[in-house]
């Protein structure tokens, strides 16, 4: 009968004790012979398990577990909260019985039916007599060895032993294993999971004398092997057979030095049950070793689990190297090694002790140096094969060093804790002296010291102690010095012991830097450890460590101390250089000077000794010098407070002339103070069988001023933005923006910022400003000039420079302008030193370059989007405009300059980022203008040529107004030295994509008047022509004077009418049309002589002239005197005798003009024919002029004006 999921009346009972459970029953019948056990792990109180009583059904008892005995039919209840196929357990025990040719039962059913819905296993124990093995066929599949659970479920064990659970074998199924042949007590079992079907059949029995196993073995004399059983192990016989009779061991048998030995075991795997031990020797000189391997013979007890030694001595002072090929990797000795081969190597060092590694096969380590005698053991795992090393030998190196002490210092070598074997000489005639573990040099000799390792500092270290007496006044040794050549490679430790009357104290002085205090356990980052000591009556007394860079300044100490610098090997000794001198008397143990630092910070202090105990009856005090403008805090972060048996524990404060205050340690400490003020602490007399006295205390310090607020408001000024960052190194000033401490402030465009500045000097500060200015379309954006608007007047610090950031569409270019008319480019040797610089870059950053006012530079244009930098030393007195910026159409080139060279100086043009680079693929053009009747001489003064992956660099010259060019030059070309331009013109520079080195230029122009040495050769031969016809002129005038003097002239005045009559043909031309009012000159005595108020001057002018003025026209008004003038008519025409024809043209016209340019009618070469009134030096027409052309010399044609539409 079988109830699953509810059970009978009989199992209500359970179901009221577990809740939701599960309960099976079932009746059970073991087979004769077997040996049931039901158990369940569980605690009774969750599962249980009850027989079931026939006549009523009533539980009669309830177990955890319980034994069935065979062929007894009982009937179980199983009730559980856990799923019942989880919660139980069934065994299955059966025993075969053999003898020595049969077995019972020879064919193996079990009862693979019983209690399947849980898990079960079957188990067989095998008895059999002695030397009686039983063979077990498996019927059916065949078995695999593993180490896994099985797949299926079905897992098979095998041991040769019930007791032996080591010895033990697993098995799956799928394999070739069909037999297993076991000695008497081997055991034999199948685990199967719930409800697995379990053949009925499953092995063939059977019995017959147990064959052992004979081995053929030989070792040689300098190895010997021992084979011995494991106690747990069953029991079998080792024989050697050597004649007649065998020698047979139960346990042990020694081999040594045998050939073709036959070894007989009385059982069937010996390998189960001996282990082999394998033991050889290596011995070695300084040179050699014999053998040179560690190596045995591979198919020597291979199958067994061996363990291989080799012992390896040799010479004293020799090191020994083993050479691994494969490697090795060094483990704990509690560790175990996965594939099984774990290796030990112990090594003798001199002094007897043995040192021990462990390692496993395969890894990094591939040689070993020993210092002496080795043994190498291996433990090898059944069919493991054996990896072979080498081994060499060599003299010890050591090491000798030469010493010489100074005077009153005693150097110490000691040993560290170290495993390594190295020992320490001195070398004094006749003989060595070797100490192993310490040597002291005393004497201020030349000293050699051998050290028996290579390494020595590995092993040693060194104390380096100097003693300094002070008298009451002063001490008579240096405290630190420079630098110590002794031992640099040596884990070092200067000390200093210090000694003064016993009623003064020593004082050391360290230098501004400070020191800081840190637990007197801690090492400093540089790994310079300093620590000073006292000895007081009741003992010595670490007053504190010490690093580098603190608040600590000065240190007193009564008496006797000591102090001390640890420094590790193989770092360069830097020393503080402190000062010692002898201090003041006091009561105090010691004295801690501090200058506590500025802004917030927070010092640590400790007490002597901390954390041990402060002496009894001892004092120590503090000297806290505390920076103005601050308050401190005292924290007593951990104490302890001991038993006193005189006094108490008191803590007193002290400002400078003011009261003392005392305190206990429990009391509210000092806080929010100001001033400078001392500590002390004061010990009583302690019960010293408990805590004593102990204090770790902090001193903060925080700032007492007031910060510097600004509110900045930035949506008035469009488009600008702030920027303030530290340029001091002063570490307290401290900046805000809206209460967040920051390093660099942005107030962005458009918003408001709160600042505060807190010890922050002004020049410690930068402000620096910007703004952006857009352009939408190119030819639409205004004009626009830049101006620094005003900023916030609480800013306190001033303006540094201001940044305009110009942004353009694509189609467009920027134009700068100066407002004063001009730029000038820094360049060497031209630098700007104008109190206001503007620096102009690309918007990628790169440069242009730097400019000022009043130069050559008219007008700058760049292609894209540009910044522009204004510094001045002063933004309130200078606000702009700094650059006139307009917007025009795109231009091809990068940049382009138009450029006016001047004569007070030569011109430098220089590419954009001189001295460095143009930007690559780039082009930049200068438009140079030339005043008329000037040329200029351009020279490329310096040129720098890069190495170029894309394209070339070009210089291009070219006329304006030309289309030929005058000079092309790539970069593979030369150039010509110098060029002489004759009128404006253009010079364009490109780049290319510089693979290697960067590409600029620097070129100079020389701006010079033109000479026209054509005209000056026509004007010196015109001057020769016009002296000679002068000459002639006057020849002939003087005749015809000597011919008219010979004629009788006669004149009629008439007092109104015509004073000509009609048929008078004696002056038949008009004025304008007789050349008679051409004159060759005209004496400007003569025309201005009546003006001239000083009589004298016009009656001298009288003598001089004799005769009727030429050209002088008055309005006639009759005759002057009585007498009517008399009017001599010659017969001809008259020949103007009273004029000269030609005189030199300078003293004829306009006088010169200041260099300037001139027009064609204003030129020498010309002169205008309308009339001069001479009074009033005008013209007495308004006609148009009408030149006359003095000179045969074509003048060159002028250039062309230049205008912003014909560029």
């Amino acid at each position: 009968m079988r109830l699953y999921g509810t059970c009978s009346l009989l199992g209500l009972l359970f179901l009221t004790v577990f809740d939701s459970s599960e309960c099976l029953q079932m009746t059970v019948r073991p087979d004769k012979g077997s040996t049931v056990t039901v158990f369940t792990e569980l605690p009774l109180d969750q599962c249980a398990l009850c027989t079931v009583s026939d006549d009523n059904d009533a539980t009669t008892s309830c177990h955890s577990s319980l034994s069935l005995l065979p062929e007894v039919e009982v009937k179980l209840l199983f009730n559980c909260s856990q799923p019942i196929e989880q919660a139980y357990a069934v065994t299955i025990t059966r025993t075969i019985e053999c003898t020595k040719d049969t077995c019972n039962p020879a064919t193996e059913k079990g009862q693979p039916a019983i209690l399947k819905e849980f898990s079960r296993t079957f188990t067989w124990e095998l008895k059999a007599p002695e030397k009686t093995v039983v063979s077990l066929d498996i019927l059916g599949e065949g078995l695999i060895e593993t180490s896994q659970p099985c797949p299926n479920g079905f897992q098979y064990s095998v041991t040769t032993s019930k007791t032996n659970a080591k010895g033990r074998t697993q098995y799956c199924r799928g394999g070739s294993v069909t037999r297993f042949d076991l000695p008497n007590g081997g055991v034999v079992s199948l685990h199967v999971n719930p409800k697995a079907q379990v053949d009925s059949i499953l092995f063939q029995a059977s019995a017959g004398p147990l064959k052992g196993r004979t081995m053929l073995v030989s070792v040689d004399s300098g190895t010997t092997v021992v084979v011995s059983r494991d106690p747990d192990e069953p029991e079998c016989e080792v024989c050697c057979v050597d004649g007649s009779t065998p020698n047979c061991s139960p346990t042990e048998k020694t081999l040594t030095n045998i050939e073709k030995l036959s070894l007989e075991f009385s059982c069937l795997k010996p390998q189960d049950v001996y282990s082999v031990s394998i033991r050889k020797k290596i011995e070695c000189t300084q040179k050699t070793c014999t053998p040179a391997a560690g190596e045995v013979d591979p198919d020597l007890f291979q199958d067994f689990k061996r363990s291989l030694t080799w012992d390896i001595s040799v010479p004293e002072r020799s090191v020994l190297t083993l050479d691994f090929p494969g490697g090795l990797k060094e483990m704990s000795e509690a560790e175990n090694c996965q594939n099984g081969h774990q290796y030990s190597v112990s090594t003798t060092k001199s002094d007897g002790k043995i040192r021990t590694n462990s390692y496993c096969k395969g890894g990094t380590v591939s040689n070993l140096d020993l210092p002496g005698a080795t043994t190498v053991t291996v433990e090898v795992p059944k069919e493991g094969e054996l990896d072979s090393f080498t081994v060499k030998a060599a003299p010890r190196g050591g090491r000798m060093m030469p010493v010489m002490p100074d005077p009153n210092t005693v150097v110490t070598i000691s040993r560290m804790p170290s495993d390594l074997d190295c020992n320490v000489c001195e070398m004094k005639e006749p003989t060595q002296i070797c100490k192993p573990t310490q040597l002291i040099l005393r004497d201020p000799r030349n000293t050699t010291v051998e050290f028996t390792c290579p390494q020595p500092q590995d092993v040693f270290s060194v104390e380096i102690n100097r003693k300094i007496d002070c008298t009451t006044t002063s001490c008579s040794g240096d405290i630190v010095q420079a630098e110590s050549s002794l031992f640099p490679d040596f884990n070092r430790t200067f000390t200093w012991d210090l000694k003064v009357v016993s009623t003064q104290t020593f004082q050391l002085d360290f230098p501004e830097t400070g020191m800081r205090q840190i637990p007197n356990e801690e090492t400093c980052p540089d790994e310079h450890t300093y620590s000073v000591v006292i000895y007081l009556r009741t003992g010595r007394a670490t007053i504190g460590t010490f690093c580098k860079g603190g608040s600590v300044t000065t240190i007193l100490a009564r008496y006797k101390g000591r102090v001390s610098l640890q420094v590790p090997g193989n770092r360069k000794l830097d020393p503080v250089d402190f000062k010692l001198n002898v201090g003041p008397e006091t009561s105090m143990a010691a004295i801690v000077n501090v200058n506590l630092p500025r802004g917030v910070s927070d010092t640590d202090f400790i007490t002597a000794n901390y954390p041990g105990d402060f002496p009894d009856s001892q004092q120590m005090q503090w000297d806290f010098k505390v920076p103005g403008m601050h308050n401190y805090t005292m924290h007593f972060r951990d104490y302890t407070a001991p038993e006193c048996l005189n006094n108490e524990v008191e803590v007193d404060y002290q400002k400078e002339d003011k009261k003392m205050t005392r305190l206990t340690l429990t009391d509210s400490q000092p806080q929010h103070q100001q001033g400078n003020f001392n500590m002390v602490l004061r010990n009583c007399e302690t019960n010293g069988t408990l805590q004593g006295l102990t204090l770790n205390f902090r001193v903060s310090v925080m700032r007492s001023g007031h910060p510097v607020l600004c509110t900045v408001d930035l949506t008035k000024n469009q488009g600008v933005s702030l920027q303030v960052e530290k340029v001091g190194s002063d570490p307290f000033c401290e900046m805000r923006i809206n209460s967040k401490v920051e390093q660099k402030i942005n107030v962005a465009a458009g918003t408001k910022a709160d600042l505060s500045f807190l010890d922050c000097p002004k020049e410690d500060m930068r402000l620096t400003a910007s703004k952006v200015i857009e352009c939408q379309n190119g030819m639409s954006c205004p004009a626009t000039a830049l101006i620094v608007p005003q900023l916030d007047s609480c800013l306190p610090m001033p303006l540094h420079s201001f940044t305009w950031h110009l942004t353009v569409p694509q189609d467009s270019s920027v134009d700068l302008v100066s407002p004063t008319g001009s730029l000038r480019q820094s360049l060497p040797g031209q630098e700007c030193n104008q109190s206001v610089s503007l620096h102009v870059a690309e918007a990628d950053g790169f440069s242009v370059g730097d400019f000022c006012f009043e130069g050559i530079i008219q007008k700058v244009q760049v292609h894209g989007n540009v910044s522009v930098t204004a510094t001045a030393e002063d933004f309130r007195k200078t606000r702009g405009p700094f650059l006139n910026v307009s917007f025009s159409q795109e231009i091809p080139e990068t940049i382009i300059y138009r450029v006016s060279p001047q004569m007070s100086s030569p011109t430098l043009l220089a590419t954009p980022n001189w001295p460095q680079g143009m930007k690559p693929s780039s082009t930049v053009s200068w438009i140079v203008t030339l005043p008329s009747q000037h040329q200029a001489h351009m020279q490329f003064v310096n040129i720098s040529q890069p190495k170029c992956s894309d394209r070339y660099t070009t210089i291009k010259v070219k006329m304006l107004g030309d289309n030929e060019e005058i000079l092309t030059h790539r970069e593979d070309k030369l150039s010509e030295d110098m060029l002489t331009m004759t009128r404006s013109f253009y010079l364009t520079m490109s780049n290319c994509i510089p693979e290697k080195g960067h590409f600029g230029a620097l070129t100079k122009i020389d701006l010079q008047k033109k000479s026209n040495l054509l005209a000056i050769v026509l004007g010196v031969m015109g001057a020769i022509l016009l002296l000679l016809i002068v000459l002639a002129s006057v020849c002939l005038v003087a005749k015809k004077k000597k011919k008219d003097k010979m004629n009788k002239e006669s004149s009629i005045y008439m007092g109104k009418g015509n004073i000509f009559r009609q048929s008078d043909r004696h002056f038949t031309k008009t004025r304008s049309d007789n050349e008679s009012h051409v004159y060759a000159s005209i004496d400007d005595t003569m025309v201005y002589g009546h003006l001239l108020g000083d009589s004298s001057y016009a009656d001298s002018m009288q003598q001089h002239f004799n005769g009727m003025q030429v050209d002088s026209y008055n309005t006639f008004t009759g005759p002057t005197d009585a007498k009517l003038p008399v009017i001599k008519e010659p017969d001809h025409e008259p020949e103007m005798d009273q004029f000269k024809t030609f005189l030199n043209p300078s003293e004829s016209f306009i006088p010169s003009r200041p260099r300037t340019p001139i027009d064609r009618q204003d030129s020498l070469g010309f002169q205008d024919r309308r009339m001069v009134v001479n009074e009033l030096y005008t013209f007495k027409s308004l006609g148009d002029i009408n030149t006359i052309r003095l000179s045969g010399f074509d003048m060159e044609p002028q250039p062309p004006i230049i205008t912003e539409d014909s560029l």
